[in-house]
């Protein structure tokens, strides 16, 4: 980001947030392994809210994904691009563990990041409405990440079924936590040049 659209307070920290998930993905490392090493930022030093909000969306990624595959509605979260599902997982994270920030300001904040980072012109749109879906469910009293623990361990039953018959019990199912969509999807090390530019820019 260029330095005629400084962006400062708690907006840098989730431009920062969803760079440092951006490269953890790409590499295939968990976010504590990248800020151990070498990590790219368009603007720094990393702020103590950036470091939280990266390690707090990283640790509870199984949980985030489980809720933003249910509020989707067709849109596995493997299909969505890099930048869009990391928002979507930062913003989330926030609405869910971060009980001094207002859904709807986190909601926003992604909204104008994605107009600003995303993978297209509907990125915008595409996450307000998959977080405005969560949000609405958790002013109606829904438990959205045991809703969507539950949901899914349904699923993964009804694939084990139909692999190996109907006798196979819940324990059989794929381990708590994993989902196809936790895969790597990159491989080999990280490179520069994995980064988009907006990333690059600044170093």
């Amino acid at each position: 980001m260029s330095s005629s659209s400084r962006i400062v307070g708690r907006t840098l920290a989730r431009c920062q947030a969803l760079q440092l998930l951006f490269q953890a993905e790409a590499c295939g490392r968990s976010v504590a392994d990248v800020l151990a090493g070498d990590y790219v930022l368009s603007e720094g030093p990393l702020v103590e809210y950036g470091e939280q909000l990266a390690r707090g969306t990283d640790e509870h990624r199984a949980e985030l994904d489980h809720v933003l595959s249910g509020a989707a509605r067709n849109w596995s979260i493997s299909r969505m691009s890099a930048t869009d599902r990391n928002l979507l997982r930062v913003a989330l994270y926030e609405i869910l563990f971060e009980d001094d920030v207002d859904k709807a300001v986190s909601i926003d904040e992604c909204v104008e990041l994605a107009k600003a980072f995303g993978s297209s012109d509907e990125s915008s749109r595409f996450v307000n409405g998959v977080l405005g879906r969560v949000a609405a469910d958790i002013d109606n009293g829904v438990d959205v990440i045991e809703v969507a623990r539950k949901n899914y361990e349904d699923s993964a039953a009804e694939l084990a079924s139909a692999a190996y018959g109907d006798e196979v019990d819940r324990e059989y199912a794929p381990e708590e936590g994993f989902t196809p969509e936790h895969e790597d999807f990159y491989d080999g090390d990280y490179k520069a040049s994995d980064v988009p530019e907006w990333a690059r820019e600044g170093e």
